[in-house]
């Protein structure tokens, strides 16, 4: 285990759903992570998650989804430099999510887009 919550936990997602195995319990969370499988939520990559307050962990139905990752380092971008990454991380055009933290909480790259803002980047899934 790295000290690194965000890229256990997708590491942990990606390999369930390479096992082929329809949900996982993650036993460290943090905020930022929840913030993350809430925009994993809205674009089906997970079907569902729980957060379980006692045991401090999170069960998490995997969806649709190949891949999910942490961008190490995070790189800070402006809104100029964001499409760049886009094309490194994502397979298509069409395809896939880049995850942004910016001022105003966590966004999607065709947030910040439309904000026309720019942040440092997280993770991606597709």
């Amino acid at each position: 285990m790295s000290q690194d919550i965000v890229a256990d936990a997708l590491n942990m997602i990606k390999n369930a759903k390479k096992a082929r195995k329809n949900s996982i319990k993650i036993s460290r969370i943090s905020n930022l992570l929840i913030e993350i499988l809430k925009i994993m939520k809205q674009k089906e990559a997970i079907k569902k998650y729980k957060i379980n307050s006692k045991e401090k962990s999170i069960d998490i139905t995997i969806g649709d989804l190949s891949e999910c990752r942490a961008i190490k380092p995070r790189f800070s971008v402006n809104k100029t430099q964001i499409e760049k990454y886009r094309r490194r991380y994502l397979p298509a055009r069409n395809m896939g999510t880049l995850i942004i933290s910016t001022n105003n909480g966590l966004m999607t790259y065709e947030e910040t887009l439309e904000e026309k803002i720019g942040g440092c980047l997280i993770a991606y899934f597709y």
